[in-house]
């Protein structure tokens, strides 16, 4: 049995690991930090989590978690889990971490956009992206992962194939997303609370969404040429869900048809990604509390365009479910180890 801590358990990210990590046959969880909630049960910030009513969160002590877990998640807001991801992984543990601050492999990049500076680049020289579709290999033998962002897992899993065999034009691309209001954080905050986001849908973070490089760091490894894309956000008023768009000018003379075999094949053995019939599209409802993404294609032959969409659960494919996959794939369990149940319909 697998001793799991979750370190930054008191928000929706730490909550979905507590749910899914309940199912788990190989992890007891032995900890669960917030700062502001030391002393709580879970279950006074989550009654849904009944079966949890006799855990408590405890402050972030390093030194007194250091021997309480084999595996630790950080599920830590960006910037401040850089030192205790450092603190873990030097000393021996195994470190999914749930924020930004080791995506991205070049750290004056990571300054640019998150405007901090990075302070372990020698730990962040050792992390490996944890998309297991591209990764998974390097996962296996991974002390660090960085867990995807959940833009950028619908994105990369959307694009990667065609991108890969030079289908599309990576200089044409455009991405455009919608997310629910969970993407922001369970936090207090106007711009997010019910009146505010209730019957309304808008775009937000233009040109300067922070998770721009990290797309364009993995889709630019794949397409083995550096590529720099529009991507554009929304916030819909759903709880949680993304649905991608994205587009791009073909490079070869293909039909849907021939575009979807493609994917078929580059996805055939990956246990969480449903390529769609022909003329069938992804709903974010479809995978709403699930660990699945699902991709549609469609090739506009008017405009030599070819059109993918892509649909997970942020909170699930897109944050806690991945770093579980990322997890077990790291620590020797079966890949869909408490993955596996259905999306939530309606």
């Amino acid at each position: 049995m697998i001793r799991a801590a979750i370190c930054g358990g008191s928000g929706y990210t730490g909550a979905e690991l507590l749910r899914i990590l309940l199912l788990h046959p190989g992890v007891e969880i032995t900890a669960v930090t917030s700062e502001q909630s030391a002393g709580k049960k879970v279950t006074d910030l989550f009654p849904h989590l009944h079966r949890y009513s006799s855990l408590r969160y405890e402050p972030l002590n390093k030194e007194a978690l250091l021997d309480k877990a084999d595996v630790f998640f950080m599920a830590l807001p960006h910037s401040a889990s850089q030192e205790a991801v450092d603190f873990f992984y030097r000393r021996g543990k195994r470190v999914v971490d749930l924020s930004a601050d080791y995506r991205l492999s070049d750290a004056s990049v990571y300054e640019e956009w998150y405007k901090t500076p990075h302070h372990y680049k020698e730990t962040l020289g050792d992390a490996v992206y944890g998309l297991p579709e591209l990764h998974r290999e390097r996962i296996v033998k991974a002390g660090l992962v960085a867990n995807p962002g959940c833009y950028p897992t619908s994105a990369i899993l959307g694009l990667a194939p065609v991108l890969r065999e030079g289908i599309i034009d990576p200089s044409t691309l455009v991405i455009d997303s919608k997310s629910g209001t969970s993407g922001a954080g369970r936090k207090a905050d106007v711009s997010v609370s019910y009146c505010e986001v209730n019957e309304g849908f808008k775009a937000y973070g233009l040109a300067v969404h922070r998770h721009t490089p990290e797309i364009e760091q993995e889709l630019s490894a794949v397409a083995g040429s550096r590529v720099v894309l529009n991507f554009t956000p929304h916030l819909v008023p759903m709880d949680r869900g993304i649905l991608s768009t994205m587009y791009g000018t073909l490079r070869k003379d293909m039909d849907t048809a021939a575009v979807l075999a493609l994917y078929r094949e580059t996805y055939a053995t990956e246990p969480f990604v449903n390529v769609l019939e022909e003329n069938t599209y992804p709903n974010a409802k479809n995978v709403r509390g699930s660990n699945y993404c699902e991709i549609g294609i469609k090739v506009n032959k008017r405009t030599n365009t070819l059109i993918v969409v892509s649909a997970i659960d942020n909170l699930v494919k897109g944050a806690s479910g991945q770093a579980v996959q990322n997890m077990n794939i790291m620590m020797g369990f079966g890949e869909t180890a408490a993955l596996e149940s259905l999306a939530l319909f309606p």
